[in-house]
């Protein structure tokens, strides 16, 4: 029999206060909906439709290729949205179909192929169930006998039923042709007027016996609030350091790193408290990322080190060296060997093998060679007001304290510029370039100054 499977993702999520619709929320760098697709696929479903409603075209931009979406127009409660989807999957009579919430990023494609499994030929619906230490909010698991014999929602519940801590997360396998018939069959007669796929439930334990996969609730957790959102995050996060760590890669505290999904990390790289890796980043092996650093889209060599800093859309190389408190901005590359150091800004740059800018200044729009030296204070004046302009350094320059380069220039390989010079033309190979004016000294100034300010009574 194939598998189908419904995803329920039409909630606005009203407790979030966002204009962002709530699958749409991200849990370590990707959106919530994404996790659960995933989850489904990895279990072996074969045709996937989400149920969306409130910003419907935001939800299906994200959807993979292939995944069927269908609008449910009126929010009309969880049975509803089953009825929305059913109504358009064609014939599964047949067919097994799961059906998963679209707001609880934490479950595995193992729970739900063990709920698969567990949903033998002729049953008519096996579902997970938890024990929450809290379970206000869930639908409460009534049995008779041990057997299950309905889901009560907990405004439905009488003072017995609420105490109940076995609840229902509304993940479920049917059979489709019991599916479809228990689906015509509901009503909203329930104090929320609203049609509970929960009640579908309650009719099939009537034709035979409802099977139960119990999990441990940290994996139903589901997203209605920021507060849950950060939970989630929280519990997501430590999955990923701990596979990571498993994969060999060393983390002083791991509740302080925060690393996207999307994040490839090699064995041996050693990361720190304060480290957030987001979006396309790698690490290579040997590196020491942090403390408090933040990488995105970044791509870091072999034995780099990169702490207190940030780094947007750079590319880092071998044995680099990076901060603290340096900002590379996207474009740029740091080549073997070469350093971005204290208080250094650098931007849509190349910097050769071997090169350094230690400390103090800012490169932008710039090509540096190998071995060059860039001294503290120097800054690249690449913009004119209109258009941004590119300067050139060769290699096994140095470029002296609190130099002004002013773009488009040139400093050929092995030149020199003096400490405090404003460079506004290209410079020989192996020359010096001083722009200076004359100094000049005053003997006697300070005792004159002295007697001018008696003088006025200061």
């Amino acid at each position: 029999m194939a598998v189908r499977a419904i995803v329920l993702a039409a909630g606005k999520g009203t407790r979030m206060r966002s204009d962002v619709p709530k699958v749409l929320h991200l849990v370590a760098g990707r959106p919530i909906i994404s996790w659960v697709i995933d989850a489904v696929t990895r279990a072996g479903a074969g045709e996937i439709t989400v149920v969306v409603g409130h910003g419907a075209e935001a939800v299906v931009a994200v959807l993979p290729d292939g995944v069927r979406s269908v609008v449910q127009e009126q929010q009309l409660g969880t049975g509803h949205a089953a009825q929305v989807a059913f109504g358009t999957m064609g014939d599964t009579a047949e067919d097994t179909v799961l059906v998963v919430p679209g707001d609880s990023p934490l479950v595995t494609a193992e729970s739900l192929r063990a709920l698969l499994e567990a949903h033998g030929p002729g049953s008519p619906c096996t579902m997970v169930t938890t024990r929450m230490p809290d379970p206000t909010g869930y639908g409460r698991v009534l049995r008779k006998d041990g057997a299950v014999v309905a889901i009560v929602e907990e405004r439905d519940t009488d003072a017995a039923t609420v105490r109940i801590d076995e609840v229902a997360v509304s993940t479920y396998v049917f059979g489709g042709r019991l599916l479809g018939e228990s689906l015509a069959r509901l009503d909203s007669g329930n104090h929320q007027n609203e049609y509970y796929l929960t009640d579908v439930v309650g009719m099939l334990a009537a034709v035979g016996p409802v099977e139960t996969v119990e999990v441990d609730h940290e994996e139903t957790l589901g997203v209605n609030s920021h507060d849950q959102l950060a939970n989630v995050d929280a519990v997501m996060r430590r999955r990923i350091n701990a596979e990571w760590m498993r994969q060999g890669v060393w983390m002083q505290d791991p509740d302080r790193v925060y690393i996207d999904e999307s994040v490839t990390l090699q064995p041996g790289a050693r990361i720190y408290p304060g480290v957030h890796l987001e979006g396309a980043t790698s690490i290579g092996a040997d590196s020491q990322i942090g403390p408090d650093a933040f990488l995105l889209d970044t791509t870091v060599g072999r034995g780099a080190r990169v702490w207190y800093s940030v780094l947007r859309g750079a590319e880092v190389g071998d044995d680099v060296d990076v901060g603290p408190y340096a900002t590379l901005r996207p474009g740029t590359i740091l080549h073997a060997g070469s350093k971005a150091g204290s208080f250094v800004e650098i931007k849509e740059s190349e910097i050769g093998a071997g090169s350094k800018v230690p400390h103090l200044s800012y490169i932008g729009d710039a090509t540096i060679g190998e071995n060059s030296n860039i001294g503290a204070g120097t800054v690249t004046c690449n913009f004119d007001g209109f258009r941004k302009h590119r300067t050139v350094i060769g290699s096994r320059v140095f470029v002296g304290s609190d130099t002004m380069l002013v773009a488009p220039v040139e400093l050929g390989d092995d030149s020199i510029t003096g400490a405090g010079s404003v460079i506004t033309k290209d410079v020989a190979p192996g020359a010096l370039a001083v722009e200076r004016s004359a100094q000049k000294e005053i003997a006697g100034y300070s005792e004159r100054r002295a007697r001018t300010a008696e003088a006025e009574g200061e």
